[in-house]
């Protein structure tokens, strides 16, 4: 089993790195959104203190989201996807696999990024910290949470904006409590509540979402 995920962790990077532009669409689409948001709330330090957290979970998680179909459109386009359903390792190991993909090419860049676009707001310093805590354990979750959705709408007519309508429901959590760990921190307050129940989440997402998503999957074939 542990060979049959780091086969496909493999195989699933190298087809991203091949395809970069499928990456580099979403990290693009998180810098210039940051970048024209001062321009249109104005230039004050304090207004954009104030939104900094809240812009960038909203970009990263939208970063996210726009790059979801990914991870099994074009398998499911050339019959790969229903090999995997049919072969000796269990899907939902599949399936797991091609969700830390899926966070390796985009929620880990993003992750990396953040802090550029934290200082380009006007994050106060002692936000950083919550931040990039908050970013790395919710990030992972939503991209577990967007498997679901990737997988419901397999087969379907606009396929990405059923994605959103499905996903953007139950990333609401994630990013209300992503906010206020780094509005807790700015005015003193501590971050562990906010944190653990991010964690919460995560646990409860990382043996949950790739059995949904491997039954959705099995499901589109029927």
């Amino acid at each position: 089993m542990g060979r049959a995920f780091l086969a496909m962790l493999g195989r699933d990077l190298r087809m991203a790195f091949r395809q970069g532009s499928d990456i580099m669409l979403a990290l693009a689409f998180f810098v210039v959104a940051a970048t024209l948001f001062p321009l249109g709330v104005g230039p004050d330090p304090d207004v954009l203190a104030t939104l900094a957290a809240g812009v960038v979970w909203v970009l990263a998680l939208l970063a996210v989201m726009l790059s979801l179909d990914r991870l099994f459109q074009t398998d499911y386009d050339d019959g790969a996807l229903e090999l995997m359903a049919l072969s000796a390792a269990p899907l939902t190991l599949l399936v797991l696999s091609k969700t830390v993909a899926h966070w390796l090419t985009t929620g880990v860049p993003l992750l990396l990024l953040a802090p550029l676009i934290a200082v380009l707001l006007n994050l106060p310093a002692e936000g950083f910290s919550p931040l990039m805590l908050g970013l790395a354990i919710g990030t992972p979750t939503l991209s577990l949470i967007g498997s679901i959705g990737a997988a419901l709408v397999l087969g379907a007519r606009r396929a990405n904006l059923l994605t959103a309508l499905l996903v953007l429901p139950l990333y609401i959590p994630i990013l209300i409590f992503g906010v206020t760990a780094v509005d807790a921190a700015l005015v003193g307050l501590p971050i562990r509540p906010h944190l653990l129940l991010m964690g919460a989440i995560l646990a409860a997402a990382l043996p949950l979402a790739p059995v949904a998503a491997a039954a959705a999957i099995r499901t589109s074939f029927q």
